[in-house]
């Protein structure tokens, strides 16, 4: 079964920064589930995950993106099983096993190779899945970058191929910060605060701007509807602003 061409369509996880939309597996409808008994390491699925495990364990550690971002993939390949249980558990078991050693990656590499030589785009899309999976915690460190780089040569993938994936990844995070950045400044201004205040602070400044511009009291003196509707949508924006300056903040 062509697994893997239904499963790297794209990049896909809803949860990239939480904004990098593409397919979602469970909307790729089979016809056909296959049954697998034999061993994981010579199928896409389970070649995938084994270099997915070192792709998460490359800097050391696996972010709790990273290990979501696995958890959701077991389960979305797993149901295109009819053992899925049992898929999973042992999809599970090479994630484990393979996440501690880095040695037979170039192996592995070689395996998936020689099971999709003829689809050159499906190796390109597989090799985009990992830099999704390297780029997730917004940190594309030095060896994630060493390790997805010898992935691709080890697929044969172009040079070119790759440093273009790359840098739409970087692009994408690069226009993501800038934008959070701007949203929080804005955020601030609404709040009319500043990034050097104390959380006390701007809680107080939040307190007032609240006091002033809630319709209720709005209301009670007097105003006209336009500017009862006026203070609600302030209110609204002053609301969303503190939030987003506390999830920065941690508060």
């Amino acid at each position: 079964m062509k697994l893997l061409v239904l499963l790297v369509i794209g990049v896909i996880l809803y949860f990239i920064a939480r904004n990098y939309k593409t397919e979602k597996f469970e909307n790729i409808k089979l016809d056909i589930k296959e049954r697998f008994n034999g061993d994981l390491m010579n199928h896409e699925a389970g070649l995938l995950i084994a270099l997915m495990a070192k792709v998460a364990k490359a800097d050391g550690q696996v972010s709790e993106l990273e290990a979501e971002m696995l958890k959701h993939t077991f389960t979305d390949i797993s149901s295109h099983f009819e053992n899925s249980s049992e898929i999973r558990e042992k999809l599970k078991e090479i994630y484990e096993k393979e996440k501690n050693s880095f040695d037979n990656t170039i192996s592995i590499c070689e395996k998936l190779y020689k099971i999709t030589k003829h689809d050159y785009v499906k190796r390109v899309k597989i090799l985009e899945y990992l830099l999704n999976l390297a780029f997730i915690d917004k940190e594309f460190s030095k060896t994630e970058f060493m390790i997805t780089e010898d992935i691709s040569n080890a697929l044969q993938i172009k040079k070119a191929d790759f440093e273009t994936l790359v840098n739409r990844f970087e692009n994408f995070y690069r226009d993501q910060k800038n934008s959070e950045a701007l949203s929080l400044d804005k955020a601030y201004e609404v709040l009319q605060s500043s990034a050097n205040d104390d959380d006390s602070t701007l809680k107080k400044n939040y307190r007032n701007l609240v006091k002033k511009h809630h319709p209720d009291i709005i209301s009670g003196q007097g105003a006209s509807q336009d500017i009862i509707d006026q203070a609600t949508k302030k209110l609204q924006e002053i609301n969303q602003a503190y939030e987003l300056v506390k999830k920065h903040r941690g508060i």
